[in-house]
């Protein structure tokens, strides 16, 4: 019961992950796009691409976090935790 609420909550955080990865990728579009806010381009410039660049790697590493929290498989048979992704491949 307990590992069951531990990966429920892995797999909520992974989901709220994605989300604001995409928040962030959003707003650096914005702040690159949008040419009528009352800021200077060099400053919108350096924010937006902050912006995507944290956006960029908070996406990577929620893709690891969901296919973790989703795509591994709980125990082989001798007890241990493996992921598919790297038995698969290895």
């Amino acid at each position: 019961m307990k590992m069951d609420q531990n990966r429920l909550m892995q797999q909520v955080t992974a989901i709220f992950g994605a989300f604001m990865a995409l928040f962030y990728l959003g707003v650096g579009s914005y702040f690159l796009i949008a040419s009528y806010l009352p800021v200077e381009k060099f400053l919108r410039v350096l924010v937006g691409s902050t912006f995507l660049i944290y956006g960029l790697y908070r996406g990577y590493t929620t893709f690891l976090k969901i296919r973790e929290a989703f795509f591994s498989d709980d125990d082989d048979e001798d007890g241990n935790r493996r992921n598919i992704f790297r038995s698969r491949y290895q």
